[in-house]
């Protein structure tokens, strides 16, 4: 790493994942280090920087903190992260490091590719994506705490320019860290950590590591000083939309259907002639076979299909069979239900 260059770590994770408490946690053992700090974290924008603020650290100053209210920096890099880091970069607080805390709908990757634009390059350097995951809710299936105030985030801000399902953007945050911390581990026992910790391990293409902690406390060297420099690892870091140009998801369309289920096998051959016949890009969901106690994972790129019985239904959830069909727009909706119900 170019001892010119300010190192920059970006936090991602969905809404709820302790992001927040991560970084306070930082500021309060910063070790002597000037923090300076980028929030973007819509909805509670005003509550972050105000707890991170009131962290008593010198690393908590009002000069080295800008929060960004406008929308998730991946679809606003040039209006909103640039400015920002001028007013750092070139203000009387110059600091040690800059922590980018990102909205929990961010995706990772356009963003990092922001730091090989020349200008931005010759300042800065990514050193490192960490991905905060909100245990618990992983096991469960759910990937935020709170769903519903994910989806609401996403409602409310239009700026958010991509709808992809909360799935993809996990699995985007995933692809694109060099660190990914675990939280919340104290709400499961040692067993069902270890099944999240495989879970993630098994669906990332390099070895990165998995850090189960509590309450966001892991130490500063643990999170700074990873120099990875990821804007120059962006091929290793692959994403749902790379090759579709710039990022703008406009030219696809997602839906959810309701599908009736005798077994998968027959289930699966319905799929794959739907999806030839209407050109689908992918099928995911879950659904209930009849007979059987356990919930049916469906997942499907073009015509290739895999099955498998993931966890149990619980007691206090619906056994529906819903699947979300991904397409580019100008598809056939309606005869894609009717071939599918």
């Amino acid at each position: 790493m170019s001892p010119s260059k300010v190192p920059v770590t970006i936090v991602t994770g969905f809404l709820g994942a302790g992001k927040t408490t991560l970084i306070r946690h930082l500021l309060e053992n910063a070790g002597g280090r000037r923090i300076a700090l980028i929030i973007n974290e819509f909805g509670d924008v005003g509550v972050d920087g105000d707890l991170l603020k009131s962290c008593g650290a010198p690393a908590c100053g009002d000069d080295g903190i800008i929060e960004l209210a406008n929308g998730c920096l991946c679809c606003t890099v040039a209006d909103d992260f640039l400015p920002a880091i001028d007013r750092l970069t070139a203000g009387a607080y110059r600091p040690d490091h800059i922590v980018v805390e990102t909205s929990g709908l961010a995706l990772p990757k356009p963003l990092i590719k922001a730091f090989d634009w020349p200008d931005v390059r010759a300042r800065l350097t990514v050193d490192g994506v960490i991905a905060v995951v909100d245990a618990a809710a992983v096991a469960a299936g759910r990937f935020a705490d709170d769903p519903a105030a994910v989806l609401a985030e996403r409602a409310a801000d239009l700026a958010i320019d991509h709808d992809n399902p909360l799935e993809e953007v996990y699995e985007d945050q995933l692809l694109a860290a060099d660190l990914v911390i675990l939280n919340k581990t104290d709400l499961l026992d040692a067993d069902a950590v270890r099944q999240v910790v495989t879970g993630i391990e098994a669906s990332l293409p390099r070895a990165v590591r998995v850090l189960p902690v509590r309450e966001g406390r892991v130490d500063a060297d643990v999170l700074l000083g990873l120099a990875v420099a990821a804007e120059d690892d962006l091929l290793a870091r692959p994403s749902h939309h790379d090759g579709l140009g710039a990022h703008d998801h406009d030219d696809f369309a997602t839906f959810a259907v309701d599908v009736t289920v005798d077994s998968p096998e027959a289930l699966v051959a319905r799929l794959k002639a739907v999806v030839e016949a209407h050109d689908i890009l992918r099928v995911k969901g879950f659904v209930a076979v009849p007979g059987k106690p356990m919930r049916l994972l469906v997942q499907g790129v073009g015509a290739r299909f895999r099955t498998g019985f993931d966890r149990p239904w619980r007691p206090d959830e619906a056994r529906a069979s819903r699947l979300v069909v991904i397409a580019e727009q100008g598809i056939d909706e309606a005869a894609v239900r009717a071939a599918l119900a």
